[in-house]
């Protein structure tokens, strides 16, 4: 799998995304980062969100742009909808159009439901469904005028089994596979092709410093006894994103090692 040194022409999938124009949420670490990078690999121009992490988000952007691509960092809180629709217009105006839209955006705030506040469940479903929801609103549009497009949405295995403690999330990142299904159908007469990409515990950033009691918890669960990498899941994504994957709609793919068997 390509990742954002690799030069294309050693990567066995050849040029997946040529002169596609993408936009990922959430583009500045973990799983975003790679998606971005793998896309750029694939000759891909890419747009991508960021909330906090400027410095990285202008690295990112350095590197897409080593790979010969352009790339667009944007500062954006997923949870506006009147900012998604500005954002999308303004990626179409700066890159020329628009044809994959992936939406990673995400948060966590745990909690067991009887401690849960409101705070923490609006927040989390304002960030990882109705982020889904608003970009998916923005691009649909132009997908629909042009008669193409793809977007991905990055749930979770949590979403498809529930986890305790996660009340809120599991019930956002459930809610984007409801989505993802409902779209794919609205937009199947369009040649739009919507699918999930349903992670399970990756090495991120953030999951390496998770205490390792909640590291070898994970282990247990994971069938090929090791974290996923966060390209492993951007290869996916990209495949999704790729004509190889025309025929695809309405899917949720995990990406996980086996750990929700």
């Amino acid at each position: 799998m390509a990742k954002g040194n690799q030069d294309s022409k050693t990567d066995p999938r050849g040029m997946l995304l040529q002169g596609k124009v993408a936009l990922v949420t959430g583009g500045s670490l973990g799983i975003g980062t790679a998606i971005v990078l793998d896309f750029a690999s694939q000759g891909a121009d890419v747009a991508f969100t960021y909330r906090r992490h400027e410095d990285e988000a202008r690295q990112i952007a350095t590197q897409v742009e080593g790979m010969g691509r352009r790339a667009l960092p944007l500062k954006a809180d997923v949870s506006s909808f009147d900012d998604a629709q500005s954002l999308v217009d303004e990626v179409v105006e700066k890159l020329g159009g628009l044809d994959i839209l992936v939406n990673n955006a995400g948060m966590n705030w745990d909690g067991v439901i009887w401690k849960m506040t409101e705070e923490q469940w609006d927040r989390v479903i304002s960030v990882d469904l109705k982020g889904c929801f608003n970009y998916i609103r923005a691009v649909a549009p132009i997908f629909r005028e042009q008669a193409s497009g793809k977007i991905v949405n990055i749930t979770s295995i949590n979403g498809l089994r529930g986890k305790f403690g996660q009340s809120n999330y599991a019930a956002a990142k459930g809610g984007v596979i409801a989505l993802t299904k409902t779209v794919a159908r609205e937009l199947g007469r369009s040649s739009v092709n919507v699918n999930a990409v349903a992670p399970g515990l990756i090495e991120t950033p953030m999951v390496k410093e998770a205490p390792q009691k909640v590291r070898d918890m994970a282990l247990a669960e994971i069938v090929l006894g090791r974290l996923g990498q966060p390209e492993e899941v951007a290869s996916v994504v990209t495949f999704l994103c790729s004509e190889g994957a025309r025929h695809i709609t309405g899917e949720v793919i995990t990406v996980d090692g086996g750990q929700y068997l």
